[in-house]
């Protein structure tokens, strides 16, 4: 995987949609990034993006700073994957079971994939926004704030890890988003 493109991991992606219509491609974070690369590959219905990004631009400055300077192979793995108060405060996670999680979610994925996604979000050279696409956001979103991109609905007080503690909400926005699938957006 060091090596894999971004366009080879959604292509090893496809096999996991068993649909033989159009589907709709739902991305979280990373899984945002991913659904936009798979659009480019199959039909779909349309694509729904929470807490990501859609195009380069809409990653700010620092991180595009953070790629100039190679931080993303300076920095180790290790430090990466520690849970303490920046993490906690950058994801928006305050409540106790929150940040278990997220502590759980960091020891659970693996450093290389870790290095290799974030590298590949730091170079990532989209800049094309795909037609029918539903993006949802946190406007206290720490890890990608809401000033430096356009989504068509900005949760209140979510940050990156809204779709926990903002479930509820989320989810009526997800049921939202499926009644704009016949192209009325």
């Amino acid at each position: 995987m060091p090596e894999e493109r971004l366009e080879d991991y959604a292509k090893r992606l496809l096999s996991q949609i068993t649909t033989n219509s159009k589907p709709t491609l739902i991305g979280l974070s990373f899984g945002g990034v991913m659904a936009i690369e798979v659009s480019k590959l199959i039909a779909y219905e349309n694509i729904i993006l929470i807490s990501s990004f859609k195009t380069t631009t809409e990653l700010p400055w620092y991180f595009r700073l953070a790629a100039l300077l190679k931080l993303d192979v300076l920095v180790p793995a290790s430090l990466l994957k520690k849970s303490g108060p920046i993490n906690y405060w950058l994801f928006g996670v305050d409540e106790a079971a929150e940040k278990k999680l997220l502590q759980n979610i960091l020891e659970d994925t693996s450093p290389l994939f870790l290095k290799w996604a974030i590298h590949q979000l730091l170079n990532w050279k989209n800049k094309t926004v795909p037609e029918r696409i539903y993006h949802i956001h946190g406007n206290k979103d720490r890890l990608l704030p809401i000033k430096y991109l356009r989504c068509d609905k900005a949760v209140l007080n979510g940050g990156h890890f809204m779709i926990l503690n903002k479930a509820d909400e989320i989810n009526d926005l997800l049921r939202q988003a499926t009644l704009l699938s016949d192209g009325t957006k």
